[in-house]
Formats: C-alpha cells, sequence, structure tokens
C-alpha cells in the first residue's frame, strides 16, 4: 500500500471512530429502559423524551454544524464534539434525577453531528476509487459501537444480578444503569485526543482561500503530480458560485439547479429512518421482550443484532465499490420491506392466554389473584392484553408487568419474528444505513457541501427523533405488529422514489457526479 493510501485509511480511521461512540452512545441508553422507567417512575411520554433527546438535541446542533464547519473547519468541529460526547457522558452517569438526565441525554445529542461532519471529512480526503469504503468505515464503527455497548449491558446486568463481592462493592446492583451511561467516557475521551492528529481538510483549506496549505494536505494524500489538477477540479466546481455565505449555500439547495439532489438527498434522509432502524436498536431489550423473551434473553439477542449488523456492514464495505451505491440502495431497501413484513406477519398472527398455572407462577406481581378476570381469555394482540392488564391491575402496575405477561400468554412463533427482525437488520447495515452516508459524501458540490451535509442530516435527525420519541406511545396504542407495518410501507414508497432518480456515483470525482446529475 502507497504512502498516500495509508495515510488517507489513518486519518479515516480516526475521524470514523465519531461512529464508534454514537453507536456506543445510543445503544448503552437501550439497556437502561426499565432502571430508569422505575427509579424516576416515567409514564411513556418521558420515557420516550429522554430515550429521544439525544436525537432533538442533534437537531439544535445541525443548525450549526454547517456554520462551523465552514467556519472553523471540519476538523475543529470534530474535536468540539468528541468533547461534548465526554461531559455528557459524565454528566448522564451521575444524574440525580430526571430533568438532569434528559438534559445530559440533549447534551449528547449536539455530539451527534459526528456521523455527518465525519462523512464529509472522509469524503474529502478519501480517493475517490476509495471514497465508498472509507466513508463506510462510519457505519462499521457505528455498528461496533452498537455491538459493543449491548455486550457492555449484557455484562453489566449480569454483574448486577449475580453480584459477585467486587461488583456489589462498586455499586453494580444499585447503579446498574449508571455504570452503563458511564462506559462511553474512557472511548470519548480517546477520539478526542486522536483528533489531534489528523491534518485539516484540503476542500475546506482552498474554501479559505489557503491554497497552499491545502496542497500540503493534499501532499499527504496524493502524488504530487496529482495535486495541480486536483485544486484545479475545486476551483471548476466553485466557479458557479459568487457568494459563499451560508445563507447563499443554503438557498441553493432548494433551487432548480439542484432539484435532482434534493429529492434523492431528502428521500434518503427520511425513508433510512421510517424504517423503523432506531426504534429497534435503542429499544432493542424492549422489542425482543416483545416476543415473550425474558429480560436476560432480550439482553443476548440485542448482542446477537449487533453482531449481524457488523457482519453485514463489513459485507456492505466489500461491495460498494464493486456493486454501486444504486443497485446497493434499492436492492437494500426491497430487502428492509420484506424483512419487516415477515416480522409484522409473525407479531400478527400471535394470541396471548393466561392460563392458571402461569398465575400461580406469577411472585413479581402482588396479589396475583387480581389477574384471575384474564385467566382462560384469548387475547388477539399484544395491545390488546395490555389493556386488559392495565384495566385489571391499573396504569402503573400494569406497565411495569406487562412485559413479564407476554412472557407468560404469548403463543408467538418467536423464530419467525427473529429472523425478520434479524434480517431487517442485515438489510439496513449492508445498504441504505452505510450507503446513504456514501451519497451525502459525493452528491453534493464543494459550492454547498458545507450545508447542504448538515441540512440533510437535519431532516434525517428529525425523522429519528419523531421515531425514537414516539416508539413506546406506538406500543401502547397500535402495537408492535402494525408499528413494523408503518416502516415497511414508508419504505417501499422511498424506494420506488429513489428508482427514478437515483443515479450511479461508483468510481466518479465529485466534479464528475455533478455532470452526470445535472444531466439527468
Amino acid at each position: 500500500m502507497s504512502s498516500y493510501k495509508r495515510n488517507a485509511y489513518v486519518y479515516s480511521t480516526i475521524v470514523a471512530m465519531g461512529g464508534f461512540v454514537f453507536g456506543l452512545d445510543a445503544a448503552l441508553m437501550s439497556g437502561t429502559v426499565d432502571f430508569i422507567t422505575q427509579e424516576f417512575s416515567l409514564s411513556d411520554i418521558q420515557l420516550g423524551a429522554v430515550m429521544g433527546a439525544s436525537a432533538a438535541g442533534v437537531l439544535l446542533a445541525l443548525l450549526f454544524a454547517g456554520y462551523s464547519c465552514n467556519e472553523y473547519g471540519r476538523k475543529r468541529t470534530l474535536q468540539i464534539i468528541a468533547a461534548l460526547y465526554v461531559v455528557s457522558a459524565v454528566g448522564s452517569a451521575f444524574s440525580p434525577n430526571y430533568g438532569s438526565l434528559l438534559a445530559f441525554r440533549f447534551l449528547g445529542g449536539l455530539a451527534f453531528t459526528s456521523i455527518s461532519v465525519a462523512s464529509m471529512y472522509i469524503g474529502e480526503i478519501a480517493p475517490p476509487k476509495l471514497r465508498g469504503k472509507m466513508v463506510t468505515m462510519i457505519q462499521i464503527n457505528i455498528v461496533i459501537g452498537l455491538s459493543g455497548a449491548y455486550f457492555i449491558n449484557y455484562l453489566i446486568l449480569q454483574w448486577g444480578t449475580t453480584t459477585p463481592d467486587w461488583a456489589s462493592g462498586l455499586g453494580f446492583d444499585k447503579y446498574t444503569w449508571r455504570w452503563m451511561l458511564g462506559s462511553e467516557i474512557v472511548p470519548a475521551l480517546l477520539w478526542l485526543l486522536f483528533l489531534l492528529y489528523v491534518p485539516k481538510s484540503p476542500s475546506w483549506l482552498f474554501l479559505k482561500g489557503r491554497v497552499d496549505d491545502a496542497k500540503k494536505t493534499l501532499l499527504k494524500l496524493m502524488p504530487a503530480e496529482k495535486t495541480d489538477a486536483h485544486i484545479e477540479e475545486m476551483n471548476a466546481s466553485m466557479e458557479d458560485t459568487d457568494n459563499r455565505s451560508a445563507m447563499a449555500q443554503f438557498k441553493a439547495i432548494f433551487s432548480k439547479e439542484f432539484s435532482v439532489i434534493f429529492i434523492i438527498a431528502l428521500t434518503l434522509a427520511i425513508a433510512q429512518q421510517t424504517s423503523g432502524i432506531n426504534a429497534i436498536l435503542f429499544y432493542a431489550p424492549t422489542v425482543f421482550e416483545q416476543i415473550g423473551l425474558g429480560k436476560d434473553a432480550a439482553f443476548m439477542q440485542a448482542i446477537w443484532t449487533g453482531l449481524t449488523g457488523l457482519v453485514f456492514t463489513i459485507l456492505g464495505l466489500i461491495c460498494v465499490d464493486k456493486l454501486g451505491r444504486r443497485p446497493m440502495i434499492l436492492g437494500g431497501m426491497l430487502w428492509v420491506v420484506i424483512s419487516l413484513g415477515i416480522a409484522f406477519y409473525g407479531f400478527n398472527s400471535a394470541t396471548y392466554t393466561l392460563t392458571k398455572d402461569a398465575v400461580a407462577e406469577i411472585t413479581e406481581i402482588q396479589n396475583p389473584e387480581r389477574l384471575n378476570s384474564m385467566i382462560d381469555v384469548e387475547y388477539g394482540s399484544d395491545i390488546e392484553l395490555k389493556r386488559a392488564l392495565i384495566e385489571t391491575i391499573g396504569k402503573e402496575e400494569g406497565r411495569e408487568h406487562a412485559n413479564l405477561i407476554i412472557k407468560k400468554t404469548a403463543k408467538i412463533n418467536a423464530i419467525l419474528i427473529l429472523i425478520g427482525i434479524l434480517s431487517f437488520i442485515a438489510a439496513f447495515h449492508f445498504s441504505v444505513g452505510p450507503v446513504m452516508w456514501v451519497l451525502f459524501s459525493e452528491i453534493f458540490p464543494n459550492a454547498i457541501r458545507g450545508i447542504a451535509i448538515p441540512f440533510f442530516t437535519l431532516i434525517t435527525s428529525t425523522t429519528s427523533w419523531l421515531i425514537q420519541t414516539f416508539f413506546p406511545t406506538q406500543l401502547s396504542s397500535f402495537g408492535i405488529s402494525n408499528t413494523l407495518l408503518f416502516y415497511a410501507v414508508t419504505v417501499f414508497i422511498g424506494m420506488i422514489i429513489l428508482s427514478k432518480y437515483l443515479v450511479e456515483t461508483k468510481g466518479l470525482s465529485i466534479e464528475e457526479i455533478q455532470l452526470k446529475l445535472k444531466k439527468k
């Protein structure tokens, strides 16, 4: 491997660590759901709010991310983001009440721009033939972070349950969820330190008129004889834009000139998140408990979710520059629809019946004989069962013990549902998950990319926030099967739109992609 490729890989790997910290931050919260719900007596809306607080935080951050990237540079912005992760992790782990936890989770959301800024930076330093692989490294780091978080949560849960002397002394049994959230501190600190090593983006240096500095960075990334030609390409891409202010770039996003880019980016931004990926990942143990699994088994299945995502993200990395972006996006979205359809069918065909023997075995509920009116009644969905439970023992107890009763009553094809969910995870991480960020790093010209990438990340983050925040309410109001059906329909609509407008960008420079989109 040449020194240029090696440098590009090293810088990309360091920057892509932001994806790892993001994945860790996001999935660690999935293990805290029951603990914080009980400790702070949270309603569905309050739980959704704290789980979606990070997604809400990124909405605010993305309003300023474009300005920060253009004014202070991609590198400095990434360093600010890393520092926010550290502060959020410390504050969340030591939060004394619901309000402070909500605030620090929101603060951590300000750092969730790490994905969009990282994809922007890597897209600007990566050789065109390697750009797909290098940008996809972000998604690999995300799923490594997710997998690591699920494993950490399971490990801490076991230590808190079995309480060996050393674990009890450290408070794993009393402060289980705090240890989960605190485990992010060290990785966030390491990323902050490693970012000192990466150079400033040559595209940003060029935008600032620092052409000589841009050349110095390019000399680390390509042979000297190619740097002048690359500078000329960047100059050509800027010729159509006289006013480079943030407002001028923002207005250009909506212009007729970039209409095809707008349709592609908007559809991808919405469809990626209405697939329900963050509902599944951020509430993984909760979702698996809907199948009738106990808490330990649900946490273990969450680990398999992370590992599935990791394997298929690596496969996506291998294929993205071979198969191309268009077939991976469209084929992957069809795969997502089919997978969600399988899970929908499994949940929709389930029935729930509470037997007399099951009631006799229940020790977690005081006076379990209160459930006698539910014995031998067949409920056609999880939502019917939950409503009957709340009517029988009250709202607070009903919500607390709903997953226990589901486990005791479910007659469900758990294997089919697991196949559907894991297939969905595989499809997302193979295609629309990582490839959207590859396309975001490619389809925007230099003249608007500093604003366009954060703007469309704002769109996808808004959608993510809505999905995360209202998922507990959806479960309570519509049930798991109808929620999954909604996700499948929205992805199918997105697939139809992209089949008309999405162009292939494999192996092309950013400037060549613009010419192809203009012809489209």
